[in-house]
Protein backbone atom coordinates (compact mmCIF):
# COMPACT_ATOMS: atom_id res chain seq x y z
CA UNK A 1 0.00 0.00 0.00
CA UNK A 2 1.43 3.35 -0.87
CA UNK A 3 1.30 6.50 1.24
CA UNK A 4 0.49 9.35 0.11
CA UNK A 5 2.99 12.14 -0.47
CA UNK A 6 3.15 15.34 1.78
CA UNK A 7 2.57 17.36 -0.97
CA UNK A 8 1.07 17.29 -4.57
CA UNK A 9 2.64 19.94 -6.34
CA UNK A 10 0.16 21.44 -8.90
CA UNK A 11 1.33 22.90 -12.55
CA UNK A 12 -0.71 24.36 -15.04
CA UNK A 13 0.47 24.21 -18.27
CA UNK A 14 -0.36 25.90 -21.74
CA UNK A 15 2.03 26.56 -24.33
CA UNK A 16 5.21 26.40 -22.18
CA UNK A 17 7.54 25.04 -24.17
CA UNK A 18 10.42 27.43 -23.47
CA UNK A 19 10.47 26.91 -19.55
CA UNK A 20 8.45 23.97 -18.40
CA UNK A 21 12.17 21.93 -18.23
CA UNK A 22 13.67 24.43 -16.10
CA UNK A 23 10.50 24.58 -14.16
CA UNK A 24 10.75 20.94 -14.31
CA UNK A 25 14.15 20.16 -13.03
CA UNK A 26 13.45 23.22 -10.35
CA UNK A 27 10.94 21.06 -8.73
CA UNK A 28 12.56 17.29 -8.78
CA UNK A 29 15.64 18.95 -7.48
CA UNK A 30 13.83 19.37 -4.46
CA UNK A 31 15.50 19.09 -0.80
CA UNK A 32 12.25 17.62 0.72
CA UNK A 33 11.62 14.21 -1.28
CA UNK A 34 7.85 13.62 -0.58
CA UNK A 35 5.88 14.78 -3.12
CA UNK A 36 4.15 14.41 -6.63
CA UNK A 37 3.86 16.23 -9.54
CA UNK A 38 0.35 16.95 -11.16
CA UNK A 39 0.56 18.53 -14.65
CA UNK A 40 -2.57 19.71 -16.08
CA UNK A 41 -2.37 20.12 -20.04
CA UNK A 42 -4.65 23.05 -20.74
CA UNK A 43 -4.85 22.11 -24.36
CA UNK A 44 -1.26 23.43 -25.46
CA UNK A 45 -0.38 23.10 -28.93
CA UNK A 46 3.44 23.39 -28.41
CA UNK A 47 5.69 20.75 -27.76
CA UNK A 48 5.25 21.34 -23.66
CA UNK A 49 3.79 17.79 -23.53
CA UNK A 50 6.33 16.38 -25.44
CA UNK A 51 9.02 17.62 -23.04
CA UNK A 52 7.35 16.52 -19.94
CA UNK A 53 7.66 13.71 -21.47
CA UNK A 54 11.33 13.23 -21.57
CA UNK A 55 11.33 13.32 -17.73
CA UNK A 56 11.50 9.63 -16.58
CA UNK A 57 10.43 10.64 -12.73
CA UNK A 58 7.04 8.51 -11.40
CA UNK A 59 6.54 11.59 -9.28
CA UNK A 60 4.79 13.39 -12.79
CA UNK A 61 1.20 12.69 -13.57
CA UNK A 62 -0.16 14.69 -16.47
CA UNK A 63 -3.60 15.13 -16.90
CA UNK A 64 -5.35 16.34 -20.28
CA UNK A 65 -8.13 19.32 -20.36
CA UNK A 66 -9.63 21.47 -23.10
CA UNK A 67 -8.33 25.40 -22.91
CA UNK A 68 -10.21 26.33 -19.94
CA UNK A 69 -7.41 28.73 -17.92
CA UNK A 70 -5.20 28.63 -15.39
CA UNK A 71 -8.19 28.61 -12.55
CA UNK A 72 -10.06 25.42 -13.90
CA UNK A 73 -6.47 24.02 -14.35
CA UNK A 74 -5.44 24.50 -11.29
CA UNK A 75 -8.96 23.40 -9.94
CA UNK A 76 -8.14 20.36 -12.22
CA UNK A 77 -4.90 19.61 -10.69
CA UNK A 78 -6.01 19.65 -6.59
CA UNK A 79 -9.08 17.38 -7.74
CA UNK A 80 -5.88 14.56 -8.78
CA UNK A 81 -4.07 15.34 -5.73
CA UNK A 82 -3.46 12.80 -3.64
CA UNK A 83 -1.73 14.68 -0.58
CA UNK A 84 -2.82 16.61 2.60
CA UNK A 85 -1.33 19.86 1.41
CA UNK A 86 -1.15 21.22 -2.18
CA UNK A 87 1.71 23.82 -3.53
CA UNK A 88 1.22 25.94 -6.67
CA UNK A 89 3.94 26.24 -9.51
CA UNK A 90 3.23 27.90 -13.27
CA UNK A 91 4.98 26.34 -15.81
CA UNK A 92 7.11 29.40 -16.14
CA UNK A 93 9.05 30.00 -12.58
CA UNK A 94 11.22 28.62 -10.70
CA UNK A 95 11.91 27.23 -7.51
CA UNK A 96 14.96 26.92 -5.57
CA UNK A 97 15.94 23.22 -3.82
CA UNK A 98 14.85 24.61 -0.60
CA UNK A 99 11.15 25.32 -1.55
CA UNK A 100 9.25 23.00 0.15
CA UNK A 101 11.22 22.49 2.91
CA UNK A 102 10.17 25.98 3.44
CA UNK A 103 6.93 25.45 3.42
CA UNK A 104 7.42 22.06 5.68
CA UNK A 105 9.28 24.26 8.10
CA UNK A 106 6.24 26.60 7.97
CA UNK A 107 3.43 23.84 8.67
CA UNK A 108 5.51 22.49 11.15
CA UNK A 109 5.07 25.61 13.20
CA UNK A 110 1.96 26.43 11.96
CA UNK A 111 -0.15 23.44 11.44
CA UNK A 112 -3.69 25.59 11.90
CA UNK A 113 -2.98 28.63 9.06
CA UNK A 114 -5.25 29.28 5.99
CA UNK A 115 -2.39 29.87 3.97
CA UNK A 116 1.87 29.01 3.42
CA UNK A 117 4.14 31.63 1.86
CA UNK A 118 7.48 31.89 0.88
CA UNK A 119 9.56 35.11 0.28
CA UNK A 120 10.59 35.26 -3.56
CA UNK A 121 12.41 37.66 -6.12
CA UNK A 122 10.82 39.06 -9.51
CA UNK A 123 12.84 38.53 -12.18
CA UNK A 124 12.33 41.73 -14.30
CA UNK A 125 14.88 41.00 -16.94
CA UNK A 126 17.87 38.75 -17.40
CA UNK A 127 20.53 41.65 -15.97
CA UNK A 128 17.53 42.61 -13.41
CA UNK A 129 16.14 40.32 -10.33
CA UNK A 130 15.47 41.82 -7.09
CA UNK A 131 13.88 40.46 -4.01
CA UNK A 132 10.05 41.09 -3.75
CA UNK A 133 9.05 44.32 -1.73
CA UNK A 134 7.04 42.49 1.20
CA UNK A 135 5.92 45.50 3.91
CA UNK A 136 6.91 44.16 6.54
CA UNK A 137 9.32 44.21 9.48
CA UNK A 138 10.83 41.41 10.64
CA UNK A 139 13.82 40.22 12.38
CA UNK A 140 14.06 36.89 12.73
CA UNK A 141 14.74 33.88 9.94
CA UNK A 142 11.72 32.10 10.84
CA UNK A 143 8.04 31.42 9.59
CA UNK A 144 5.66 34.05 11.03
CA UNK A 145 1.96 34.71 11.12
CA UNK A 146 1.12 37.77 9.44
CA UNK A 147 -1.00 40.34 11.60
CA UNK A 148 -2.21 42.08 8.19
CA UNK A 149 -2.22 40.68 5.12
CA UNK A 150 -3.54 43.98 3.18
CA UNK A 151 -0.92 46.10 4.85
CA UNK A 152 1.90 43.25 3.97
CA UNK A 153 0.88 43.61 0.37
CA UNK A 154 0.98 47.30 -0.40
CA UNK A 155 4.37 46.68 -2.65
CA UNK A 156 4.50 43.37 -3.58
CA UNK A 157 1.79 40.78 -2.46
CA UNK A 158 3.51 38.72 0.03
CA UNK A 159 1.74 35.40 -1.26
CA UNK A 160 2.95 34.63 -4.71
CA UNK A 161 1.19 31.74 -6.41
CA UNK A 162 4.20 29.91 -7.44
CA UNK A 163 5.60 30.42 -3.80
CA UNK A 164 2.18 29.54 -1.76
CA UNK A 165 0.81 26.12 0.07
CA UNK A 166 -2.22 25.35 1.54
CA UNK A 167 -4.43 22.30 3.07
CA UNK A 168 -6.03 21.02 0.01
CA UNK A 169 -9.74 20.22 1.71
CA UNK A 170 -9.53 23.95 2.68
CA UNK A 171 -8.56 25.05 -1.09
CA UNK A 172 -11.78 23.14 -1.56
CA UNK A 173 -13.82 24.82 1.11
CA UNK A 174 -13.26 28.35 0.19
CA UNK A 175 -14.44 27.47 -3.41
CA UNK A 176 -11.29 26.80 -5.20
CA UNK A 177 -9.83 29.52 -7.71
CA UNK A 178 -12.65 31.19 -9.44
CA UNK A 179 -13.01 30.62 -13.03
CA UNK A 180 -14.54 33.73 -14.32
CA UNK A 181 -11.68 35.71 -13.60
CA UNK A 182 -8.90 35.21 -16.63
CA UNK A 183 -6.46 36.63 -14.48
CA UNK A 184 -6.38 37.92 -10.69
CA UNK A 185 -7.74 34.64 -9.70
CA UNK A 186 -4.91 33.92 -7.20
CA UNK A 187 -5.30 37.44 -5.69
CA UNK A 188 -9.17 36.81 -5.00
CA UNK A 189 -8.63 33.53 -2.87
CA UNK A 190 -6.23 35.33 -0.98
CA UNK A 191 -7.98 37.82 -0.31
CA UNK A 192 -11.34 35.68 0.66
CA UNK A 193 -8.48 33.60 2.94
CA UNK A 194 -7.02 36.89 4.78
CA UNK A 195 -9.94 37.70 5.97
CA UNK A 196 -11.03 34.57 7.67
CA UNK A 197 -7.52 32.72 8.84
CA UNK A 198 -3.85 33.51 9.91
CA UNK A 199 -1.69 33.17 6.85
CA UNK A 200 2.06 32.20 7.59
CA UNK A 201 5.13 33.62 5.90
CA UNK A 202 8.86 32.59 5.57
CA UNK A 203 11.13 35.12 5.01
CA UNK A 204 13.63 32.54 3.10
CA UNK A 205 13.62 33.43 -0.70
CA UNK A 206 12.88 29.95 -2.45
CA UNK A 207 11.24 30.97 -5.68
CA UNK A 208 11.90 33.45 -8.51
CA UNK A 209 8.95 34.85 -10.36
CA UNK A 210 9.86 35.76 -13.74
CA UNK A 211 8.36 38.79 -14.45
CA UNK A 212 10.13 39.45 -17.52
CA UNK A 213 8.10 37.04 -19.93
CA UNK A 214 4.20 38.76 -19.29
CA UNK A 215 2.73 40.54 -22.15
CA UNK A 216 3.35 44.81 -21.47
CA UNK A 217 1.36 46.79 -19.62
CA UNK A 218 -1.49 47.42 -21.52
CA UNK A 219 -2.22 44.51 -23.20
CA UNK A 220 -5.40 43.08 -23.05
CA UNK A 221 -7.01 41.34 -20.91
CA UNK A 222 -10.66 40.41 -19.43
CA UNK A 223 -10.10 44.28 -17.26
CA UNK A 224 -14.39 43.80 -17.04
CA UNK A 225 -13.45 40.76 -14.78
CA UNK A 226 -10.62 42.21 -12.59
CA UNK A 227 -13.03 45.48 -11.92
CA UNK A 228 -16.03 42.89 -11.02
CA UNK A 229 -13.15 41.36 -8.39
CA UNK A 230 -11.70 44.42 -7.16
CA UNK A 231 -15.12 45.80 -6.03
CA UNK A 232 -16.21 42.40 -4.91
CA UNK A 233 -14.92 42.82 -1.46
CA UNK A 234 -16.89 46.41 -0.96
CA UNK A 235 -18.84 45.60 2.05
CA UNK A 236 -14.92 44.70 4.01
CA UNK A 237 -13.17 48.17 2.67
CA UNK A 238 -15.44 49.76 4.66
CA UNK A 239 -13.98 48.71 8.32
CA UNK A 240 -10.51 47.68 7.12
CA UNK A 241 -8.78 50.84 5.72
CA UNK A 242 -5.60 48.56 4.45
CA UNK A 243 -7.84 46.34 2.61
CA UNK A 244 -9.22 49.73 0.63
CA UNK A 245 -5.54 50.78 0.17
CA UNK A 246 -4.75 47.79 -0.74
CA UNK A 247 -7.86 47.19 -3.36
CA UNK A 248 -6.92 51.01 -4.07
CA UNK A 249 -3.37 50.30 -5.71
CA UNK A 250 -4.96 47.70 -7.65
CA UNK A 251 -7.58 49.72 -8.79
CA UNK A 252 -4.60 52.31 -9.80
CA UNK A 253 -3.39 49.64 -12.04
CA UNK A 254 -6.21 48.91 -13.63
CA UNK A 255 -7.18 52.39 -14.19
CA UNK A 256 -3.72 52.45 -15.94
CA UNK A 257 -4.10 49.39 -18.55
CA UNK A 258 -7.48 50.46 -19.50
CA UNK A 259 -6.30 54.07 -19.76
CA UNK A 260 -3.44 52.65 -22.00
CA UNK A 261 -5.72 50.09 -24.11
CA UNK A 262 -8.42 52.71 -24.74
CA UNK A 263 -11.34 51.00 -22.99
CA UNK A 264 -12.52 54.05 -21.49
CA UNK A 265 -16.04 52.79 -19.81
CA UNK A 266 -13.56 50.66 -17.13
CA UNK A 267 -11.23 53.08 -17.23
CA UNK A 268 -13.60 56.08 -16.21
CA UNK A 269 -15.73 53.50 -13.85
CA UNK A 270 -12.72 52.38 -11.83
CA UNK A 271 -11.79 55.91 -11.13
CA UNK A 272 -14.85 56.58 -9.69
CA UNK A 273 -13.86 53.56 -7.00
CA UNK A 274 -10.15 54.65 -6.09
CA UNK A 275 -9.76 57.33 -2.77
CA UNK A 276 -6.89 59.79 -4.23
CA UNK A 277 -5.78 59.73 -0.60
CA UNK A 278 -4.51 55.74 -0.72
CA UNK A 279 -2.41 56.70 -3.57
CA UNK A 280 1.34 58.26 -3.86
CA UNK A 281 2.58 61.72 -6.39
CA UNK A 282 3.64 58.97 -8.71
CA UNK A 283 0.77 57.65 -9.18
CA UNK A 284 -1.91 60.30 -9.44
CA UNK A 285 0.59 61.78 -11.45
CA UNK A 286 0.64 58.83 -14.04
CA UNK A 287 -3.02 58.64 -13.85
CA UNK A 288 -3.21 61.97 -15.26
CA UNK A 289 -0.71 61.40 -18.21
CA UNK A 290 -2.09 62.30 -21.45
CA UNK A 291 -2.95 58.44 -22.95
CA UNK A 292 -0.97 59.52 -26.10
CA UNK A 293 1.93 59.78 -23.91
CA UNK A 294 1.29 56.57 -21.80
CA UNK A 295 1.07 54.75 -25.28
CA UNK A 296 4.06 56.22 -26.57
CA UNK A 297 5.81 54.78 -23.19
CA UNK A 298 3.84 51.42 -23.10
CA UNK A 299 5.24 50.87 -27.30
CA UNK A 300 9.29 51.54 -26.43
CA UNK A 301 8.68 49.21 -23.19
CA UNK A 302 10.84 46.40 -24.70
CA UNK A 303 13.97 49.14 -25.71
CA UNK A 304 13.98 50.41 -22.42
CA UNK A 305 12.83 47.74 -19.46
CA UNK A 306 16.61 46.90 -20.05
CA UNK A 307 17.50 50.41 -18.27
CA UNK A 308 15.24 50.23 -15.36
CA UNK A 309 13.50 53.04 -16.22
CA UNK A 310 10.62 51.72 -17.58
CA UNK A 311 10.39 49.88 -14.13
CA UNK A 312 10.98 53.04 -12.17
CA UNK A 313 7.86 55.08 -14.07
CA UNK A 314 5.29 52.16 -13.92
CA UNK A 315 6.10 50.60 -10.21
CA UNK A 316 4.58 51.92 -7.51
Amino acid sequence: MNNMPFFSIVIPLYNKEDYISDCLKSALNQDFDDYEIIIIDDGSTDNSVRIIKTFLSSKIKIFHQKNSGASAARNNGVNFATAKYVAFLDADDIWKNNHLNCLKASISLHPKAGLYANNYCIKHNKDHIVPAKINIVNNTKQPIIIEDFFKASLCDTIVWTSAAAMEKSKFIDYGMFNPIYLSSQDLDLWIRIALNEPIVFNPEITMIYDKSIDGSLGKFEDNAARFILFNSFTAYEKDNLYLKKYLDIKRYGLALRTKINGETNIYKDTLTTINYNNLNFKQKTLLKTPTFLLQSLNKIRPYIIRSKIYLYLFKS
